[in-house]
């Protein structure tokens, strides 16, 4: 389903736009009851659009408002307005109060889940080797159809192998197959339910739901009350921004364009991917294998929370390394002291990262590139309109391809090339939380000592992030050619001479978790 611009997209398209429009009309002594008319606006009338009721439409809508402006959801046990709690998110320094991903309850279709069933597919054919290859015996033949007896199935899926009809399937939930962390199950109700013990916010789940059923907070509000005071706004855009504003925001547009929303500037968080670089090759360098028997990349926050719940042994082999975006936010903060910055990218999880207390003197919002899209159109901004402008640059070809699957490890990899041409790196990655926990427990066996490795939460790498607009492919393609008009190839300390003295040592450190 990603990359196909469904129902969903369209939903939370003009639930974004709306909130931004009401942002940037808010002002003093302005009336918030204008939100209980957000969800008339974006559901008119009485018929039904998406859902069978236009009325049950507008409940869900009412709830994702909420959501995009930072707001709990409400629990329906007990009246609240729509309104409430807006106070608190109408100031700019406001932040997210967990959970970050939610399931709107009354929009789960409760799917089935790890159910086997025979379809309408079924010819009754005289063989019947699903009959005979169950191990359970918990298939039987009614009027010449096949039938699965649950409480005897153990979903080995044996029979749906056989079948030369294709008529059994195996129902996951989609929201729950794609959660790499098994953080999904059922409630009593057969509802979604998310266990926050073990979700990394990586916002796969919200990405896969074919019903639009959960949804992440997000900053809109509040990054757009930021650029409307007195305080500069700086924009960090994540290296996957590369085409996702379609093909009308060229390179070229892309500085113009967020001014017109009304950011002083652009910064290219590739810069603070080449930082994490040097540091990572560095550290890799003095610590593997005389400290640790290996080095993992920091730079997904969904990775690295995942080494840390499911690998507590191995926390101490996750990078130190401050990531792109921090680093980059950092620099800013000492080039342009008082600002704010808000990190533009594709990831969910980015906003978990910048709720830690010790990196928000760094991060001021995160907003996805999905978000962004409902600011332009909240601005009516016509791409093919804005002027070209200098265009980012300064980034390595590396820097540009963290975005992509592996991108990490080939930075770091060439870097220790150039820099250590003696020093053998032994490298490995994964993407998509599954496989990212299979490569730790490789690696916690001893399969991986003396290797860098790298993990993406989402499959493909950032590019296939739960704020992105664009088709994996398609995106991953733009980067590839964005990389070959880079001025600087790899990573280096004497292309970064600069920024590395603006950044003292104890600025690129990681800070402690809290």
């Amino acid at each position: 389903m990603r990359g196909i611009y469904t129902n969903v997209n369209d939903i939370r398209k003009n639930v974004f736009s709306e909130v931004a429009k009401l942002s940037y009309e808010y002002d003093e002594g302005f009336d918030m009851e204008i939100m209980h008319q957000l969800p008339y606006k974006i559901i008119p009338g009485t018929v039904a659009k998406y859902r069978d009721s236009a009325f049950l439409e507008r409940a869900i809508v009412r709830e994702r408002v909420r959501l995009a402006m930072g707001l709990n959801l409400r629990s329906y046990e007990e009246y609240d307005p729509i309104t409430d709690g807006v106070d608190e998110c109408t100031k700019d320094e406001t932040y997210y109060e967990p959970p970050l991903i939610n399931i709107i309850k009354f929009a789960c279709h409760k799917c089935p889940d790890n159910v086997m069933k025979v379809t309408d597919a079924c010819q009754g054919c005289l063989a019947h080797p699903c009959k005979e290859v169950c191990p359970k015996d918990a298939i039987s033949v009614f009027d010449g159809k096949s039938h699965i007896d649950p409480d005897k199935c153990i979903k080995c899926g044996k029979c749906m192998d056989v079948c030369a009809y294709h008529a059994i399937i195996k129902m996951e939930r989609p929201c729950a197959k794609s959660c790499g962390m098994n953080a999904i199950s059922s409630d009593e109700m057969g509802c979604a339910d998310i266990d926050y013990e073990k979700c990394v916010s990586c916002g796969q789940c919200l990405a896969n739901c074919p019903f639009g059923a959960i949804a992440d907070k997000a900053q809109i509000f509040q990054t757009i009350q930021a650029i409307k005071s007195d305080v500069p706004v700086y924009a960090a855009i994540a290296p996957a921004v590369t085409g996702q504003f379609g093909p009308d925001m060229t390179p070229e547009r892309l500085r113009s364009g967020f001014k017109a929303l009304g950011f002083e500037d652009i910064i290219e968080v590739a810069i603070g991917a080449d930082l994490c670089t040097i540091s990572e090759a560095e550290d890799f360098i003095k610590e593997v294998p005389d400290e640790i028997p290996f080095m993992a990349t920091s730079c997904c926050p969904s990775w690295s929370m995942m080494a840390k719940k499911s690998f507590p042994e191995q926390a101490k082999c996750i990078s130190m390394a401050l990531t792109p975006m921090v680093l980059t936010g950092r620099l800013l903060k000492r080039q342009h002291p008082g600002c704010k910055v808000a990190f533009i990218g594709p990831c969910s999880a980015k906003k978990l990262e910048a709720m830690r207390k010790s990196i928000r003197s760094d991060i001021d919002f995160v907003l996805t590139f999905e978000e962004v899209m409902g600011m332009f159109e909240a601005k009516e901004i016509d791409f093919k309109e804005l002027k070209d402008e200098e265009v980012m640059h300064g980034a390595s070809a590396d820097g540009r391809g963290f975005a992509v699957g592996g991108g990490v490890a080939n930075a770091v990899k060439n870097y220790i090339k150039e820099n250590y041409p003696d020093k053998e790196i032994k490298m490995e990655k994964a993407d998509g939380l599954d496989n990212c926990r299979k490569l730790l427990a490789l690696a916690k066996a001893g399969k991986y000592n003396g290797y860098l490795l790298e993990g993406m939460a989402c499959p493909g790498g950032c590019v296939a992030g739960a704020g992105t607009v664009q088709p994996i492919a398609k995106t991953a393609k733009a980067i590839g050619v964005h990389m070959n008009v880079s001025t600087m190839q790899h990573a280096s300390t004497s292309g970064y001479a600069d920024i590395l003295e603006t950044l003292e040592e104890k600025d690129r450190q990681v800070p402690a978790e809290d």
